[in-house]
């Protein structure tokens, strides 16, 4: 088990656990050599001993790391650590698209082709390469505050021509964007992930999976027979180019989608031009599937952990599938009614010998004793005097009652009876980890987060609008959602709100601002500046009569002001209207 603050590679130091997945789990870990944040994730220990999976996993870091484009997640390094194997990745500070999708409902038109147009040109890179990356779904999909998309996981990516890594008549994905081919057995190709993007872009639209059931293999045969219902008798404003795009890309065959991420990324990039919103539906120029009149359904043989933790809609399961006939379904299901009868039957028997007998050979059951508050030392021996064992393994709990290292609790648990010899597992305190809130308004938000997230607490920062002048700094905190005096706990939430400074133009020809004092302005808001002179004007020399951008503006970094000012005209060439000119004629008298 990987613990806070253990080095991975006596480099890699674990600050957190940021996910766990069926195959890895991910953590938040501070790279000592280069000073930088990173994820780090290390394949389960219990899966560390299966040669097909440490090749899967092995397979997902040489897929990743050969990858380089703004849009994947980039591969800093791949190891093993004392049978501990690991690929250590750039950190993303994001949201999945599940989470955002579960906080929106839904996302715009153009935010999705925006979303969809990134995924398709980092994918493309990726197929390019005749990598497919097979589990295109909103938890593999990050998205930055400023927009940024990244892809995540190619965990179960494949390289087309490493077929000696490819199952024959099976398939790893995420059964609610698995494309048809894959659900009847036929393998992945690169038009495999299309669809899977087809489904996820209609998914962002309107909030929903175009298919849904109660079970994997329910959405797998509709995915086979039912069409693709229709974006836009659902959402009528979605423009038909747009439809159109789902339409191509989630074609049930093959042969009437995009070829490749590459053509849908073109088709994406243009779909929302004017000449085209009103263009005609997408018809196939090949046929779909038929599948309505053909027999065979799915049986899922292995589910695997939903990634998101979210058990209540089945959304992400992990699935393996083979093509039976569907005449033998109901054979089989009464088949596996009748063996779940006699395999429940057997486990009761077993339960049976393993409770009863024992405590015929060994006599009497004792009852466990109760060492809440104990030493751990004491526990020990008390639980051992009565004729109990302690295991070696201990768990770890905050407590604001038991004091350190002292014992919450046993599994079984105390007053329980068991038989001599029974393992105890002790539950122990890690004392009071809970941190009382302070006000932490006028503080670097940098430093604060970074204190609170020792303690476990997830810290969100946001920004509010504050206009120049107003008692506010760049980075410094001007309030929070929770109160001073407040007590939170590892994965509570605070959200501390930090100011997004405008600078607004000031009236530069008020008579009140000098050339000098509006350079100085330009030269701290990174604003270049412009000086004519002009001297016809009727205004009093050194007066600036004209400013490019008017009081109010928003002040924006690498922008030109220009301003006018007022000039004697002393018989001087007007061509020295050029300040740095003027000033070598005033200094040198030769103009």
């Amino acid at each position: 088990m990987i613990m806070k603050g253990q080095k991975i590679n006596d480099r890699y130091q674990i600050i957190k656990s940021i996910g766990e997945g069926g195959m890895a789990n991910v953590y938040l870990a501070y790279d000592t050599i280069l000073d930088r944040d990173v994820a780090v994730k290390v394949l389960r220990g219990d899966l560390a001993d299966d040669e097909k999976f440490v090749r899967r996993f092995q397979r997902e870091a040489l897929s990743a790391s050969s990858l380089s484009h703004p849009n994947i997640v980039e591969v800093y390094d791949v190891g093993d650590d004392n049978g501990q194997y690991f690929i250590v990745m750039e950190y993303i500070d994001g949201k999945n698209l599940k989470d955002l999708l579960k906080k929106r409902g839904k996302l715009t038109v153009s935010e999705v082709v925006d979303i969809m147009s990134q995924i398709a040109d980092g994918l493309s890179v990726a197929h390019d390469s005749y990598i497919i990356h097979r589990d295109i779904k909103p938890q593999n999909i990050m998205i930055l505050e400023n927009g940024l998309v990244k892809i995540t996981d190619f965990g179960i990516a494949m390289a087309m021509n490493a077929t000696q890594l490819t199952q024959t008549n099976s398939v790893m994905g995420s059964v609610h964007y698995l494309p048809p081919e894959q659900a009847s057995g036929k393998g992945s190709t690169l038009k495999s992930d299309i669809y899977s993007m087809g489904i996820l872009m209609y998914e962002l639209l309107s909030g929903t999976l175009p298919y849904r059931g109660d079970n994997a293999v329910e959405i797998a045969l509709k995915h086979l027979k039912e069409p693709l219902p229709s974006i836009r008798e659902e959402l009528p404003d979605v423009p038909q180019s747009v439809e159109n795009v789902i339409l191509k890309a989630a074609a049930k065959n093959p042969k009437n989608r995009y070829n490749d991420a590459r053509e849908m990324y073109e088709d994406l990039v243009t779909c929302l031009d004017e000449s085209r919103l009103n263009e005609p539906k997408l018809e196939y120029k090949y046929p779909e599937l038929d599948t309505d009149g053909k027999k065979f359904t799915k049986q899922v043989e292995k589910a695997v952990d939903i990634e998101d933790g979210d058990d209540s809609d089945n959304d992400d399961k992990d699935i393996k599938v083979k093509q039976v006939d569907e005449d033998e379904v109901q054979k089989e299901n009464k088949l596996l009614i009748i063996l779940a009868s006699i395999f429940t039957g057997l486990v009761v028997l077993v339960a049976a010998v393993f409770l009863f007998i024992p405590s015929l050979i060994n006599g009497k059951d004792k009852m466990i004793p109760d060492v809440t508050n104990m030493t751990v030392k004491e526990a020990i021996k008390k639980i051992q005097d009565e004729g109990f064992e302690v295991d070696d393994t201990q768990k770890e709990e905050s407590s604001s009652e038991i004091p350190k290292d002292h014992v919450i609790k046993t599994n079984p648990a105390a007053g329980s009876k068991r038989a001599s010899g029974t393992k105890v597992i002790l539950t122990v305190s890690t004392g009071d980890s809970t941190i009382t809130i302070e006000d932490y308004a006028g503080k670097n938000y940098q430093e604060i987060k970074g204190m609170l997230e020792v303690y476990g607490i997830n810290v969100l920062i946001e920004r509010k609008e504050v206009k120049e002048g107003e008692d506010a700094k760049d980075g410094v905190i001007l309030s929070q959602d929770v109160e001073a005096g407040t007590k939170l706990r590892a994965n509570d939430t605070i959200t501390l709100f930090i100011p997004d400074i405008v600078v607004k133009y000031p009236d530069f020809k008020d008579g009140s601002y000098t050339v000098e004092q509006v350079q100085a302005f330009c030269d701290e808001h990174n604003v270049t500046l412009k000086v004519t002179y002009d001297t016809s004007s009727s205004y009093n020399p050194g007066t600036i009569f004209y400013q490019s951008r008017e009081k109010g503006f928003t002040v924006t970094e690498g922008t030109t002001l220009t301003i006018k000012v007022a000039k004697a005209n002393d018989g001087s060439d007007p061509a020295t209207d050029d300040p740095e000119l003027d000033h070598i004629c005033e200094e040198t008298g030769l103009c």
